[in-house]
Order: structure tokens, then C-alpha cells, then sequence
């Protein structure tokens, strides 16, 4: 099951108390004060791992308590620390305050590590009263509790590409002919319920990740078929390739794009500006081509690049793929001069 949103309750563990004792032994008179300090208690950390790719493991367990300092002890014996938890979650999850709305942490890449509710300071013992003026305290101090949070956590999904479009429009039928992702397919709409992420091989070592985002309808940012629940996962990818019907079911194509650009733009301004190739499927099944001649020349007017696919058949799928190479290099060199001259 795709999990990618949970809400979690973490709390450090409390620091334990101080003691108040006394050095009683043979031949030493006057010992003093030799209560012990408490230990402080353990802090919860989350750390990012490329073994997740949901977060449903947080589902059924919502509730993450570090372990608590133990007391101080006589003979200046300091108590133990709490042990830490370290909880782990997926590349892409961004940790939020669930009161504050504040943003904690994004995880990027693996092997992040943050601490997010830190443990509580273990109390003093009485020896660490004791001046020239008061000799014997006969006072410690309590373990001061942890820190404690309620936290919100997001997987957004890291991909190269993303497979927008409506339902049908033949997104799960392509990143199976391409990778080795294996969705659901069927001819009803909203079979893909969830996102699913391919690699795509290239050749020459070269790879890139695309994830298959469930079909989009007008309204979808509002709430209407999945709504905006997966258009989050868009938001990571450094292309989309906009998938549309042109076979002899389909409705408009021209249309079609502008629905799903809308919902785009709906959601996110940024969004609807990523570099985007249009790609029109299922031409295998095409009763004309004056449909797919429409839309060619549509993308020629709005200076968007065009493909024409048959991920059944397989037409036309090596000719897009050197085309979304050619693309993500051409990003990749855009990115790497963005930090040249930030560095300079």
C-alpha cells in the first residue's frame, strides 16, 4: 500500500532526577554530599533511506517515545542516558510542525539525519550544590521532561520524469513498456490509484527515473477525482512528458492539454512551468489522422515539442526516449551553470 502522508507524535525522553546522598563510610569522617546527577534523556531523530518508498509503516504506529534518563545515585554515580530512536523515512519526505506549520527539514538525498524532539537535561545532585557557605545540601534537582511535538510528514517523490494526463490516456501502459514498473492496467478510468516510479534504461550507463502520476480530471487542485493528492509528485521531476489520447476515443486533444495545464497551473505556478513534451498515444488505434495533425500544429504554434507514440505496439518509443535524454541533459547543464554563477 502507497502511503504518503502520516502524522506522527514524538517526544524526547526525560532527563533523570538528581538524588540527594551523603558519603557514609569507614575511617571518613564529614564524607560530604555525593549525590549523583540524572542522566539526560534520549532525542528523536529522522533519517532519510532509499530502502522506503512509502511512509505506511507510520500508519499503525504513530506514537515515538525516546528512552528516559535514569536518577542519579549516591557515590557521585551519574545516572545513564536515554537511549535515541531514529525513525527512518523515505528520500523526498518533507517533515513538517504540525501546530506551527513550520517546515523542519526536506530530505533530499540519503543518509540525512535531524534531530526533531530533543531529550530533557538530567537534574543535578546535590554535590553539585555544595559552596565553602553550604557544605551539606540536602537538595537535588528533578529531570527536566523532553521535548514533545506532534509532526506532519509528505513524501514527494523524486523522479526525472512525470507522466501527467487523463485517465486513460495510456500512462501505465507506457511506463511498463519502458521500464520494469508493472501498474495496473485496465480500460476504466482512475485504474491507477497510486503513483508508481520506473528506471529507464538508456544505454551507455545512463538511466533516468520517471514516475507514473495518476490521472487528472478538470478540478483536480480542488479536490475532484484524486484531486490534489498526487499532484505534489510532480512538483520534484525536472520534466513531464503530457500524455494524450488520439485515437478514435478520444475527445479533443487540444482540449485535453489545456484541462490538465489548467489544473496545473491551478495548483502551482511552478508546476506548469517545467519543460514539458507532448505526446500523443495510442496512434495505433488512430481513425484519422487529422486529429493528430491538430495537435501537432498546436505545439508547433505554443513552441512545445511534439511525439506521437504507440506504447502497445511500440511505435515511435525510441524516438521519445532520445528526445527526453536530449531534454534532461540539456536541464542538466542549465542546473550546473545555475550553481556556477551562484558559486562566483
Amino acid at each position: 500500500m502507497f502511503i504518503d502522508r502520516a502524522k506522527i507524535h514524538v517526544k524526547g525522553g526525560d532527563g533523570g532526577n538528581g538524588v540527594t546522598a551523603f558519603r557514609r563510610e569507614k575511617f571518613v569522617p564529614r564524607g560530604g554530599p555525593s549525590g549523583g546527577d540524572g542522566g539526560r534523556g534520549g532525542s528523536v531523530y529522522i533519517e532519510s533511506t532509499e530502502s522506503l518508498n512509502t511512509l505506511l509503516h507510520f500508519r499503525y504506529n504513530p506514537e515515538h517515545i525516546a528512552g528516559r534518563g535514569r536518577h542519579g545515585e549516591g557515590a557521585k554515580r551519574y545516572g545513564a542516558g536515554g537511549e535515541d530512536i531514529v525513525l527512518k523515512v523515505p528520500v523526498g519526505t518533507v517533515v513538517t510542525d504540525a501546530m506551527t506549520g513550520e517546515i523542519i527539514h526536506d530530505f533530499s538525498r540519503a543518509g540525512e539525519r535531524v534531530r526533531v524532539a530533543e531529550g530533557g537535561r538530567g537534574g543535578r545532585g546535590n554535590a553539585q550544590f555544595a559552596t565553602a557557605i553550604n557544605r551539606a545540601p540536602r537538595y537535588h534537582e528533578e529531570g527536566r521532561p523532553g521535548q514533545e511535538r506532534w509532526l506532519e510528514l509528505e513524501l514527494k517523490l523524486i523522479a526525472d520524469v512525470g507522466l501527467v494526463g487523463l485517465p486513460n490516456a495510456g500512462k501505465s501502459t507506457l511506463i511498463s513498456r519502458i521500464s520494469a514498473a508493472r501498474p495496473k492496467i485496465a480500460d476504466y478510468p482512475f485504474t491507477t490509484l497510486e503513483p508508481h516510479l520506473g528506471v529507464v534504461d538508456l544505454g551507455d550507463f545512463k538511466t533516468f527515473v520517471v514516475a507514473d502520476i495518476p490521472g487528472l480530471i478538470e478540478g483536480a487542485h480542488a479536490g475532484a477525482g484524486l484531486g490534489d493528492r498526487f499532484l505534489r509528485h510532480v512538483e520534484r521531476t525536472k520534466l513531464l512528458l503530457h500524455l494524450i489520447d488520439v485515437s478514435g476515443l478520444a475527445r479533443d486533444p487540444i482540449a485535453d492539454y489545456e484541462t490538465i495545464s489548467r489544473e496545473l497551473e491551478a495548483y502551482s505556478v511552478e508546476v506548469v512551468g517545467k519543460p514539458r513534451i507532448v505526446v500523443a498515444t495510442k496512434i495505433d488505434a488512430l481513425d484519422s489522422e487529422n486529429c493528430m495533425d491538430e495537435l501537432r500544429q498546436f505545439c508547433e504554434r505554443e513552441g512545445l515539442e511534439f511525439c506521437a507514440i504507440s506504447a502497445a505496439s511500440g511505435q515511435g518509443l525510441k524516438e521519445m526516449l532520445r528526445a527526453v535524454e536530449r531534454r534532461l541533459d540539456d536541464i542538466k547543464q542549465m542546473e550546473e551553470e545555475r550553481r556556477t554563477l551562484v558559486a562566483t
